[in-house]
């Protein structure tokens, strides 16, 4: 299953007629998730990905909220021979999942899959990482971020997904009751990252909504 957009349906169906469809392993797990009701991320967010890993030459990555492994996938192939792409996984079952699809990718030795609660692996990595991709529980976004941009290196970026939250987020009239407290720790989120004297952010409204931010560097660099 693919997320629901924020885009008007017109918009949305242009710029996906303007991507090449997937194939391969990628479209079997597009076909996969979709069947089974697993969120995964939009190609539109995909090719994004794609855009900013190659633009930024990023090797290092780090995700939070693996899934079925798509948007590993997508990372390493974007980032190329040699890469790094760590992805974090509290569901054991997705882990499985996740390792079958990237071992059949041919992506074994390029991604790590990390199960546990991400609020307590992002305390004891080590190292740092060009490129971070949070997809994981939406109202844990803040609790998260700092303990993240700890680990991005200077002029490295976060991208966060599903932050616009179906719309939710831009407007109180689509709120459901059941989701307010996301809605509020998510615009809370957004609030902060904007505001934060490390970052340079933009929200983008493409998917489910993007938050793009990337991390100064000092400023005799």
């Amino acid at each position: 299953m693919i997320m629901s957009s924020v885009s008007k349906d017109y918009i949305q169906e242009y710029i996906r007629a303007n991507i090449s469809p997937s194939e391969g392993v990628l479209k079997s797990m597009e076909e996969y998730a979709h069947e089974k009701g697993i969120p995964i991320i939009q190609r539109e967010v995909a090719q994004l990905l794609e855009v900013l890993i190659k633009g930024f030459k990023s090797f290092r990555i780090l995700e939070v909220g693996t899934a079925i492994g798509y948007s590993a996938i997508v990372m390493a192939k974007a980032a190329g021979c040699g890469c790094k792409v760590f992805s974090v996984e509290i569901n054991p079952d997705m882990v499985v999942k996740a390792r079958d699809y990237i071992e059949t990718a041919g992506f074994s030795h390029n991604i790590k899959i990390i199960q546990g609660d991400a609020k307590v692996v992002l305390k004891k990595l080590t190292g740092k990482f060009d490129l971070v991709f949070i997809d994981g529980a939406k109202g844990h976004y803040g609790e998260m971020f700092d303990a993240i941009l700890k680990l991005v290196v200077p002029g490295g970026i976060v991208v966060c997904d599903n932050v616009l939250f179906r719309g939710m987020v831009a407007s109180d009239s689509l709120v459901k009751r059941r989701k307010i407290t996301i809605v509020k720790r998510m615009r809370k989120f957004l609030e902060y990252i904007t505001e934060h004297p490390q970052l340079d952010s933009a929200i983008v409204p493409i998917g489910d909504g993007i938050s793009i931010s990337c991390k100064r560097r000092a400023e005799h660099e």
